[in-house]
């Protein structure tokens, strides 16, 4: 088993772990929203905090993100909760310390010819909020992508304030700081169950002994459902293993590009490094197990990210595969996370089925739990659209202007 960490001046350190009796919140889950939360948690003034990772930090779909930073959604919801984690992100190094990697290249969305309404729909509530964003001429697409495929484009919006961001360092830097303020992070410590009597979260069993504790908040990314079924609770959600490739330049290319969601090819891409650029296409694989899965990106998905790059931009039609891999995700079954505190269980919150998609939101979710952990509601944005009951009131998610996705991509 992984030993567990505790906080120092340098980073983290190896420990002897003990046995913790008590904690005012359990955080369970090492990604960029449980760190987030836990992090939050301490800034409200919360010192007991406990976060259990069963692996290491970053361990899940955290790690294995594209790490976008955009705030284009086709919802408001997800917008607002984007546009408050770019102040995060932009201002990291003071907000939170250490830094998260953030690349500020910009971010162009494409749409096809039937979504021009659409678009321009969304850009407008992105402006009411506050966003940072602009509709695109197609004489000037060209300027921000050299080299695209204009033919089947039938609308544009250009976000310059976006981009990607190193996803284990954000991780890494909100435990850290966390820590800094007397937050207990252990790695290498499952959490088996949530302990519940007379309707009350009483405390959580791990391979490593009881903490009790009141509040618990569930962030387990793929490994749900074993937490959840002993509880009663099932929200549909299913594991889904997807992939990323990585593809050196061609010939010609002399600069770098912006992030880039495709609605058309139904991809996003991004800069990765100085000369490559990180892509991914179909929603992936369902019905994985996260504990057995191969973590190499298949030879027929490079082939496939590969048509999918060239019919936007037709140089890299001849581009050298440089890399790859695979994640685990959970899928919720409308694509939109379940951000809640469960009514049936007191104490009992849970960021579930993310559908890969949260990483950019992870600075506003973890504000947003803690805000509704220690003040009794968020503040920063509603979370009422993303609960958990939505499911059993027959009212799944469904964005009125969406790009004709069938189901949502895996744009992370």
């Amino acid at each position: 088993m992984t030993p567990g960490w505790v906080a120092s001046r340098a980073g983290f350190c190896h420990h002897r772990r003990t046995a913790m009796a008590t904690a005012d919140v359990v955080v369970v889950g090492g990604g960029a929203n449980g760190t987030s939360t836990a992090f939050h948690l301490t800034r409200l003034g919360v010192r007991n905090v406990v976060l259990l990772e069963r692996h290491w930090l970053a361990a899940g779909a955290t790690g294995k993100s594209g790490s976008l930073v955009r705030m284009h959604y086709t919802n408001e919801h997800e917008s607002r909760l984007a546009f408050e984690s770019l102040k995060v992100f932009q201002g990291f190094h003071a907000e939170v310390g250490g830094d998260c990697g953030f690349e500020p290249v910009g971010f162009v969305q494409l749409v096809g010819r039937s979504y021009a309404d659409q678009l321009r729909r969304n850009v407008a509530m992105q402006q009411r909020i506050g966003i940072k964003t602009e509709l695109v001429s197609p004489e000037d697409l060209p300027r921000l992508l050299p080299g695209v495929t204009m033919d089947d484009v039938g609308g544009a919006a250009w976000e310059p304030e976006s981009g990607y961001a190193d996803p284990n360092a954000t991780a890494f830097a909100f435990a850290a700081a966390a820590a800094r303020a007397g937050a207990r992070i252990e790695t290498g410590r499952e959490v088996t169950r949530v302990v519940v009597e007379g309707g009350r979260v009483v405390a959580v069993e791990t391979q490593g002994g009881r903490i009790a504790t009141p509040v618990v908040v569930l962030v387990p990314g793929a490994w749900a459902r074993p937490l959840l079924e002993p509880l009663g609770l099932d929200f549909g959600l299913l594991p889904y293993r997807v992939q990323i490739a990585i593809f050196r330049w061609p010939p010609g290319m002399a600069r770098g590009h912006p992030v880039v969601i495709d609605a058309v090819h139904k991809s996003w891409m991004r800069p990765e490094g100085s000369a490559g650029t990180l892509i991914g296409v179909e929603l992936g694989a369902g019905h994985a197990d996260p504990d057995r899965y191969n973590e190499s990106v298949d030879p027929e998905y490079v082939a496939h990210c590969r048509e999918r790059l060239s019919a936007r931009f037709p140089a890299f039609a001849s581009a050298t595969m440089r890399g790859g891999w695979a994640g685990m995700i959970m899928m919720s079954p409308d694509g939109r996370p379940i951000i809640d505190r469960i009514r049936s269980i007191d104490g009992l919150y849970v960021m579930l089925g993310d559908s890969g998609t949260s990483f950019k939101t992870s600075p506003a979710i973890g504000r947003c739990l803690a805000e509704w952990i220690v003040e009794g509601r968020s503040h920063t944005v509603d979370l009422t659209p993303f609960r958990a009951t939505r499911f059993a009131e027959g009212q799944p998610w469904i964005d009125e202007s969406n790009y004709g996705r069938e189901r949502l991509t895996i744009s992370r």
